[in-house]
């Protein structure tokens, strides 16, 4: 497998021809890249401080030197990943927004909305379940087929996508019996095509996302002064885990994260006292 192979496989082909780019550039100036450790990597970067000083541009070389290693270990070529410990501490994460957060309890309350059509009222009650319980995004909820769902063992596979890990987490008890009920009935009833895609729409098609996105905003009145959409729903499953107390690692596990930075951006110190002021400014209608 080439380099251009792997990164096409594990990242968008926007972000690949990216790390492309930037390992090309790192490869010229170390002709003995693929046998540096951490001194030698780190000197360049300090090249580069020299050169682009703190800006972004930093953040994303480094990012693709970690990734050109990574892949130096798929093929079998190192065994070891001289850049994986590399944090830049200027790197600026984006802050969550906190009063867009939503207890469990306001999730749970996107399941009571009654709907006119009693199929369709199942399947928008197992894609919010799936939103609400498992995190999931429009991508990889899209993805799902029906052989993802195992109900004996209450389980259900998610794939990988660009941005998140393929991982198998549990189903809710209640969602056994929902999911069962779409998948036997519902979807059965709703389906116009020949498919084994999980999610279908209401014109019986196989869902590509963006229906997720517009039945999300059909809720938003529920809650007029917060933004509801896929993403802040995923944000809020992830900030309430860790607010629970559950381990960095499981979460970031349940999340997908590629990088443990990324579930960490979630532990944020005053969520939970943060949270009882917005409860207070925006109770459970």
């Amino acid at each position: 497998m080439t380099i251009a192979e792997y990164l096409l496989v594990n990242h968008s082909p926007a972000t690949s021809k990216a790390y492309q780019r930037e390992i090309g550039q790192y490869l010229k100036a170390n002709p003995k890249a693929s046998q540096a450790n951490f001194k030698d990597v780190m000197e360049y970067i300090g090249t580069l401080r020299k050169k682009y000083g703190s800006s972004p541009s930093i953040h994303r070389i480094v990012s693709s030197i970690k990734v050109y290693y990574k892949y130096l270990n798929h093929i079998g070529q190192r065994k070891d990943n001289p850049a994986r410990s590399i944090r830049l501490r200027d790197k600026k994460t984006k802050a969550l927004q906190v009063q867009d957060l939503f207890t469990t309890g306001e999730l749970e309350f996107l399941l009571e909305r009654k709907e006119r059509y009693s199929d369709l009222q199942i399947r928008n009650q197992a894609v919010i379940s799936l939103l609400i319980y498992q995190g999931l995004t429009t991508g990889e909820m899209a993805s799902l087929t029906t052989a993802d769902i195992n109900l004996e063992e209450g389980t259900i596979k998610i794939k990988s996508t660009p941005k998140t890990n393929a991982r198998e987490l549990k189903l809710k008890t209640k969602q056994i019996m929902l999911l069962h009920k779409y998948i036997s009935e519902a979807r059965m009833k709703l389906l116009s095509i020949t498919t084994n895609k999980l999610i279908i729409t209401k014109l019986g098609t196989a869902e590509s996302g963006e229906g997720i996105h517009y039945l999300v905003s059909t809720y938003k009145k529920l809650f007029a002064d917060r933004n509801l959409n896929p993403k802040t729903i995923r944000m809020s499953v992830i900030t309430n885990l860790l607010k629970e107390g559950k381990d960095l690692r499981l979460v970031q596990t349940f999340a997908g994260h590629k990088y443990p930075s990324a579930t960490e951006r979630y532990k944020q110190s005053g969520v939970e006292e943060l949270k009882q002021v917005i409860q207070k400014l925006h109770p459970l209608r």
